[in-house]
Parts: C-alpha cells; sequence; structure tokens
C-alpha cells in the first residue's frame, strides 16, 4: 500500500487553517527556543521529545495568555450575565492542535518546527488526551465550551480536576482489563493553578435552629483549589475559563493528636479528604449510590456557588470590594445550566446560602433560585437515574436534607391544590420516594428547582413530556424545551480532517466554520463531477491514513478498498453491539456459504468501553474479540471480511477514525439513545449512517433526506406495544435459520472452541432477559446492510449520497445548540464580534 500523503506535506497545500496572515514563523522560532532553553529547566544537556512538546505548548500558550486575561477585564468591565455551565464530566481529549486552530497558528508552528527538524505530530502525540468523562455527556460539555467562546458569552464550565480520568482500556487474551489514567504524572501545560480562589467545602455535622436562623456546625472542612484552563474561541481573541477543583485537606492538625504521637495518623488521614477528586467514577447511563460520589457532586457545586456569589457582588476587575447586595437581581446576571442531576446539589445548595447565609426569606429565595438554575436530562434509563438514600444524605448534608424537605413540602402542597384528592399523583410527583429504603430523586429536584427543563434530541424531549415527567410537564408545561444536541466544527471537521475542511472551503469560502449551516451551498455541487471526486478521494486518503495505523497497531492487513463499517460508542447493551456482532456471523455464514459470491468487502470496527462492573458489557468485548479471531484468520474469506476491536477508544482515536469511516452504526433500540453526538461527527465527516429513528439520527435523517440514509427497525411506537404485548426472543429464534444459527454458534462455542459454555450468559440474556429486543429488529438491519453494499458498490452513487448528508449536517453544530440555549433559557445573546487582538493597540 502506498504511504498516504503527510499532514505536514498536505498543511502546505491548504488554505483553511489561515495561511495568509500568520504570526511570524522567526518570532514562534526565538520563543520556542526560549522556552527550550529556560522554561523547562533541566540538569542535563539532553531534550526528550517530551521536552519539544511542552516547548511547543508553552509556546502556544503565550498567544492565549494575553487575549485570557483581556477576555476576562472586558467581562468586568462590561458586567454582562454570566452563564456557568456545572458538570463533572469534561471530556477534552487533546488541547495543543485545537488552541492552534482557534488562534490561527497552525501552519506557522507547522512551518516553524519543521524548520527546526521537529515533526509536529509526532509533538502532537506527546499529549496526553484529558480524559475526565465517560462518554457523550461530557464530550458535549467540551463542545460547548468551544461554542459559548466562539459565540461570545461571558461562559465559564465547572468541575472537578480527577486525578484520574476514564480508565485506559487493553485487551488482553480478548479481556478488558483496566489501568489507571495518570494523565497527570508530567504535568499539564495548560492549566494554571489559582490558590488564592481556594475555597471551604463542608461535609458531615449537624445543624442548630435558632430564632435568628439555622447554622450547620460540627462540619468536616474540605478545600478546593482550583484549576483554570484557557478555552479559546474560534479566531474571535476571547479566551474563557474552565475551572475544575481539586481537594485539599485544610491544614490545621488536630494538636491533641500530635501530642500523644498522632502526628503521623493525622498526615496521612489529610489523603481521606483528597480522595474527592482522586477519580472519575466510570460509569455511563448507571447511578452507582456511593458515599464517595455523593461527595463529589455537592464539593464541585459547594465550591463553585462561592465562586459565583463572589464574582456576583464584587464585579470588578481584580477587587474584592462588594458592589451588589441585592440578591434579587442575580437572575439578571447568573444563568446555572446543571449538565444532568449530577450537580442538581446546586438547588439546595443556593438555597442555603441565600437563607443561612445572606438572610433571604424563603419565598423570595426560591424565585431567585427558580430563574437562576436550568436543568438538562441526558437519559430516559431508569438504571440511570439518581436516586440517593436519605439515611447518607441525613449523615453528610444534614442541612441539605431539612431544605430538600421543605422543598417538597411546598411542592406537594401546589401538587394536591391543583389536584385535590390525587393521591397517587403526590406519590409520583414526590421529591422523595418512600417504600423500602427512603430516596430523593434528583431528577424530580432539578424539574422542581428550575425554570427550564430540557431533553437533547426532539424525539427525546417529546419522550420526557409524555413518559418519565408527563406529570411535571402537565403541571408546569411552560418550562418543558428542547435543544437538540451539537458538536464543535472545529475540533470534528477542521482539525481533524483538514483534507475535508479543504474541499469545502475551495467551493463555498471559510465561513462553514463559524456558521455550518452554509454546507447546504453544497447541494449545489451534489452532479459536480470534480466535487464528487474530491470528496471521495479525501475519503480514500484518511482511510489509507487510518489503515496504516491499524497495522501498525493491531497487525492486521486492512483492505483500504474494503468498506469501513464503524461503531464506537461505550459497550452498553441499549446501544446494541450484539446486533453488529450478529450482523458479522451472518455474513459470515453466507461468506462460507458461497465463496465465489462477489461479496462487498467490509472491514468491520467495534470499539468502546465497558464499565469496570457491567458484567455483560464486558462479556460484549470478549464476544467481538473471538469473533475476530475466528473470521480473521479465515482463509476462505480472506480480505473480504476483517473484524477489528479498537482499543482504548477515547477523543484522539475518534479524530482518526470518524474520517476514515465509510458506514456509521446508530442502532439503539428506538427510545433509547438521547440524542447521541457521534453520530453527528461521522455526518459531517463524510460517513452514512445505518440507524434506527432514535435519538438525533431523527433529525439528521430529516435534514439530509431520508433516502440518503439507511433506516431500519421498530419506530418508539413499535416498541411500546411490543411492551405492551410482550417480546418473545424464541419466536424469532424459531422463525428464522440464520439467526437460529448464528445464535447455536455462540452458544455451541464455535468463537470459543476452548471453553465451548463461555458465552452461555449471553445468550440466556438474548434468549429470556432483553430489555432491547435484539432479535426484534435483526432481520430488517440484515436487509438493510444489503443495501448498503450493494450501493457500495456503485462509488458514485454513495459519494453522491455522502454530500447530501455533510450539506445536511449544519444544524448540527454546537453553535447552533447554543444559540438556543443561550436565547431561550439563559437571556444572553450571542455575538460574532471579535475582541481586539492583545497586540492591537488600538
Amino acid at each position: 500500500m502506498s504511504k498516504p500523503l503527510s499532514d505536514h506535506d498536505r498543511k502546505k497545500q491548504i488554505s483553511v487553517k489561515g495561511l495568509a496572515g500568520v504570526e511570524n514563523v522567526a518570532d514562534l522560532k526565538k520563543n520556542y527556543n526560549r522556552h527550550l532553553h529556560f522554561t523547562l529547566v533541566k540538569d542535563r544537556n539532553v531534550s526528550t521529545k517530551r521536552d519539544y512538546y511542552f516547548a511547543l505548548a508553552h509556546t502556544v500558550r503565550d498567544h492565549l495568555v494575553g487575549r485570557w486575561i483581556r477576555t476576562q477585564q472586558s467581562y468586568y468591565e462590561k458586567d454582562p450575565k454570566r452563564v456557568y455551565y456545572l458538570s463533572l464530566e469534561f471530556y477534552m481529549g487533546r488541547t495543543l492542535q485545537n488552541t492552534m486552530v482557534n488562534l490561527a497558528l497552525e501552519n506557522a508552528c507547522d512551518e516553524a518546527m519543521y524548520q527546526l527538524g521537529l515533526d509536529m505530530e509526532e509533538l502532537q502525540e506527546m499529549e496526553e488526551d484529558a480524559g475526565l468523562g465517560n462518554g457523550g455527556l461530557g464530550r458535549l460539555a467540551a463542545c460547548f465550551l468551544d461554542s459559548m467562546a466562539s459565540l461570545g458569552l461571558a461562559a465559564y464550565g465547572y468541575g472537578i480536576r480527577y486525578e484520574f480520568g476514564i480508565f485506559n482500556q487493553k485487551i488482553s487474551s480478548g479481556w478488558q482489563v483496566e489501568e489507571a489514567d495518570d494523565w497527570l504524572r508530567y504535568g499539564n501545560p495548560w492549566e494554571k493553578a489559582r490558590p488564592e480562589y481556594m475555597r471551604p467545602v463542608h461535609f458531615y455535622g449537624r445543624t442548630e435552629h435558632h430564632p435568628d436562623g439555622v447554622k450547620w456546625v460540627d462540619t468536616q472542612v474540605v478545600l478546593a483549589l482550583p484549576y483554570d484552563t484557557p478555552v479559546p474561541g474560534y479566531r474571535n481573541n476571547i479566551v474563557n475559563t474552565m475551572r475544575l477543583w481539586s481537594a485539599k485537606a485544610p491544614c490545621e492538625f488536630n494538636l491533641k493528636d500530635f501530642n500523644v504521637g498522632g502526628y503521623i495518623q493525622a498526615v496521612l488521614d489529610r489523603n481521606l479528604a483528597e480522595n474527592i477528586s482522586r477519580v472519575l467514577y466510570p460509569n455511563d447511563n448507571f447511578f452507582e449510590g456511593k458515599e464517595l460520589r455523593l461527595k463529589q457532586e455537592y464539593f464541585v457545586v459547594a465550591a463553585t456557588l462561592q465562586d459565583i456569589i463572589r464574582r456576583f457582588k464584587a464585579s470588578k476587575f481584580g477587587s474584592r470590594d462588594i458592589v451588589r447586595t441585592d440578591f434579587s437581581t442575580l437572575p439578571d446576571k447568573v444563568a446555572i445550566q446543571l449538565n444532568d442531576t449530577h450537580p442538581a446539589l446546586a438547588i439546595p445548595e443556593l438555597m442555603r446560602v441565600l437563607i443561612d447565609e445572606e438572610k433571604l426569606p424563603w419565598d423570595k429565595a426560591w424565585d431567585i433560585c427558580i430563574k437562576t438554575c436550568a436543568y438538562t436530562n441526558h437519559t430516559v434509563l431508569p438504571e440511570a437515574l439518581e436516586r440517593w438514600p436519605i439515611d447518607l444524605f441525613q449523615t453528610l448534608l444534614p442541612r441539605h436534607l431539612e431544605i430538600i424537605y421543605e422543598i417538597n413540602r411546598r411542592h406537594l402542597e401546589r401538587v394536591s391544590s391543583l389536584y385535590p384528592g390525587d393521591m397517587d399523583r403526590l406519590c409520583r410527583m414526590s421529591l422523595i420516594e418512600e417504600g423500602g429504603q427512603k430516596r430523593v430523586n434528583m431528577a424530580h429536584l432539578c424539574i422542581v428547582g428550575s425554570h427550564a427543563v430540557n431533553g437533547v434530541a426532539r424525539i427525546h424531549s417529546d419522550i420526557l413530556k409524555a413518559t418519565v415527567f408527563k406529570d411535571f410537564y402537565e403541571m408546569d408545561p411552560h418550562k418543558f424545551q428542547n435543544k437538540t444536541n451539537g458538536i464543535t466544527p472545529r475540533r470534528w471537521l477542521v482539525m481533524c480532517n483538514p483534507g475535508l475542511a479543504e474541499v469545502i472551503a475551495e467551493r463555498i469560502g471559510e465561513d462553514f466554520i463559524r456558521d455550518l449551516d452554509q454546507l447546504k451551498k453544497l447541494r449545489d455541487f451534489v452532479n459536480d463531477e470534480a466535487f464528487i471526486r474530491d470528496i471521495a478521494k479525501v475519503k480514500q486518503e484518511n482511510k489509507m491514513k487510518f489503515a496504516v495505523h491499524l497495522e501498525e497497531h493491531y497487525k492486521v492487513k486492512i483492505n483500504p478498498n474494503s468498506m469501513f463499517d464503524i461503531q464506537v460508542k461505550r459497550i452498553h447493551e441499549y446501544k446494541r453491539q450484539l446486533l453488529n456482532c450478529l450482523h458479522i456471523i451472518t455474513f459470515y455464514n453466507r461468506i462460507k456459504k458461497e465463496p465465489n459470491k462477489q461479496w462487498t468487502p467490509r472491514t468491520i470496527m467495534i470499539g468502546g468501553k465497558a464499565a469496570p462492573g457491567y458484567h455483560t458489557a464486558k462479556m460484549i468485548i470478549r464476544l467481538i474479540t473471538a469473533i475476530g479471531e475466528v473470521v480473521n484468520n479465515d482463509p476462505v474469506v480472506g480480505d473480504r471480511l476483517k473484524v477489528i476491536f479498537l482499543e482504548n477508544y477515547k477523543v484522539t482515536l475518534a479524530e482518526k477514525a470518524i474520517p476514515a469511516a465509510d458506514l456509521s452504526e446508530q442502532i439503539s433500540t428506538a427510545g433509547t439513545e438521547a440524542s447521541g453526538t457521534g453520530n453527528m461527527k461521522f455526518m459531517l465527516n463524510g460517513a452514512l449512517t445505518i440507524g434506527t429513528m432514535d435519538g438525533a439520527n431523527v433529525e439528521m435523517a430529516e435534514e439530509a433526506g431520508e433516502d440518503n440514509f439507511f433506516i431500519f427497525g421498530m419506530r418508539v411506537e413499535d416498541v411500546d406495544a411490543m411492551d405492551a404485548k410482550g417480546y418473545n426472543a424464541s419466536e424469532y429464534y424459531n422463525h428464522m435459520p440464520e439467526l437460529k444459527q448464528a445464535i447455536d454458534q455462540i452458544a455451541g462455542g464455535f468463537f470459543s472452541p476452548k471453553q465451548p459454555d463461555l458465552f452461555k450468559d449471553i445468550v440466556n440474556m438474548l434468549m429470556h432477559h432483553d430489555r432491547f429486543k435484539v432479535f426484534a429488529d435483526y432481520q430488517d438491519y440484515i436487509k438493510c446492510q444489503e443495501k448498503v453494499s450493494a450501493l457500495y458498490k456503485k462509488p458514485k452513487e454513495w459519494t453522491k449520497k455522502v454530500i447530501l448528508n455533510i450539506a445536511g449536517s449544519g444544524k448540527f453544530s454546537s453553535d447552533r445548540t447554543i444559540s438556543q440555549y443561550a436565547r431561550e433559557i439563559w437571556g444572553v445573546e450571542p455575538t460574532l464580534e471579535k475582541l481586539a487582538a492583545p497586540d492591537d493597540l488600538k
């Protein structure tokens, strides 16, 4: 296989990254050498590749700092309404290249490194991913930060600086093995510790009720130390802040312990406090009710609210003097967005601050709280909804439990006045779930304490109103909105797919990068032979490049002319990687049966992490690797079918895989995937989608045209009907010979000859308690895959559909999503105005 064009060579020909008017290459080289020799003080003469990366990171960071300071200054001068995005996850990936793209520095840096004899791609590979998230929810938060800065909003991301992010996945003998993600071991050049803004956070203790109010006393204190990371907008000189809190033990030791020799133990016990920010919980769409997790949730909320109120009171740059004391204006100056229920404690914590500390009357405080807070729901799966045991609350946050009880008392009074005598409704709508162990329903708390509640795709928001939150919707329909998710086109097109960005820019100019709707103009080129050729060529180059990567890492020979069929996302029963497996086995069996037929060759790749405690998900990974072992070593099949499990799927691997994909698998059971955002990344990068009518797939098919989408399977109403009737897997098993053959092969040890019953749990689940009805969609999925194969044999027809998909993907920019949040929830207006650059003396 001929080696594809290197990124450096290609960038030599590319204008879309802003070659014109870039900063002087000579200056960059001078600053780079200064950092290499003086910033990275060493007692050795030899620089390592990591030193070179750090020198480049510092050089690029220099261009951020002036813009960062000026942006924050301008916020204090103009005193705009500030948006606070609270999330327990920010899945940022790498920062270097994204920063260069947003500051229009990439070509100049690339040229400077080239002249210094260094390879930009090699330096970029030295950077660790900031993997402070599990999947969609955490990556969405990262895209939102990019869009908020690019749209000139005075916005802040607030979360936790986990010492260990999402685990690294190793595949050993076909099984997932987890390794700790020690991403900070070499330091992080992008963050700045801000000890001057350290804040105390209280836990445990008890409450005292006095005539002048309530005091929370005898608490344990943990300090929250903020680390700030700059978030640059796209070429507008605006740099916002992501502030992540790290837990520190306070300095005061108990002298009594010290005197009796407990000093060492007292120092060691500091670890208990600092464990709060030690590790990200690795569950996606699954609630784990551990005390440490509740501590994390309160920790981020309590520290953040102190910051919010400090900024609200003293709105002069660098000043701590209080200039505002009237809290009734808080909702005019502050918007708090809760990314799922994880930061739900912001509601009782804001109430505690307003009532206990600022001495506001309840009604006034409650009015302020509702107007300030808004809640985004990310899932309808019951096992994902947070419901915290009352006893845990009582121990850890006694004051907050009292406040939640009072919120609930008043809420239920309102419900019973609107629906007198409806005891069932009172039960369903209570914030406190009775029966067995009493629990706090965090989603109910969020709805009652917010002025806006949104789902993340139209179908998802409709399901919330019709089922999960039906009672709340009937009572307060004005609160419910939809905000379909989006992705940032800077990272997910310009940065990861420069070839495609360039081909598009040649036809319609570069403005689409800030206004993705302009991609609609590409519809005019759908029959343009040269454009069709260019689009196909870029895809082929991306495939060649990814094939080289795969051969290096997986020692599997890839046919770059085969269809790259990719499903990458967290491993979960509802995402139905098992349906994909059944197609692989069926396709394999067909090739074996008719080896001389002209089959459309495929390389099928599945990647994603399984939560460490999720047995079924780990078994699914083992099944995929087992199928791969059989298929890839069968000489009859040859290179017509290859199966690869993409190990350690993360943001950086996504940036390589997505531009290379021909087919995107989005095959969840209708009504289970809230939105999906991987689906949007594939669409924007020129893959066609095979998918169910679920999440954002519905709107994607609408934008691209259903004819340009491979839609199959049950719709939400079909799933509901089947639930009512009862799903019987064995009916499908008995009536579909190919399905039966595949299941019998899995059950009989065809893919695990040394352990014939290895997959008995999976077969048992599929046959007897499959909540996600894999067999019900099997036949339609296989038929749809036949259509995919047939179309792939007509490259021109295929590429036309690709063009229509790219042209229809404008709606799925996070810029559009954030503009809607800004106008319809936060009450602020986005702007494309630029700030003056720091070296601009005007």
